[in-house]
């Protein structure tokens, strides 16, 4: 059974260039808001989220803590997306639970080595 990956992101171009890369070898589903993507984490439980922080209703920091706060889900690895690059941002990032946080843009080759890394 292959393994499951969350997309929560708003951005459709960068949703289909994540699918092509990363549909091979994943099972992905995904969510273009942050309701839309802690909801759905909670229902398939995913293996790993790619999660972006700027997101319409619930921003990314938001979901990330609700889901590390929850025993039932606080061990699902977060790889965080996003063009928040500010030091700021990205302590916050880490603080609220992410494992890996990847500014956009972003190299797909060290982002492909960050979901194999995380999802063993």
């Amino acid at each position: 059974m292959s393994k499951k990956i969350l997309i929560v992101e708003d951005e459709p171009e960068l949703v289909k260039a994540l699918q092509i890369r990363l549909q091979e070898n994943y099972k992905l589903i995904v969510a273009s808001d942050g309701e839309e993507g802690l909801k759905k984490a909670k229902e398939i439980v995913p293996d790993l989220i790619i999660l972006d922080i700027i997101l319409p209703g619930i921003d990314g920091y938001q979901v990330c803590q609700a889901l590390k706060r929850d025993e039932k889900y606080k061990h699902i690895p977060v790889i965080m997306l996003t063009v928040k690059a500010q030091q700021q941002d990205i302590v916050k990032g880490y603080k609220d639970g992410a494992n890996i946080y990847l500014t956009k843009p972003f190299e797909i080759q060290e982002l492909l080595s960050s979901v194999k890394t995380l999802i063993k």
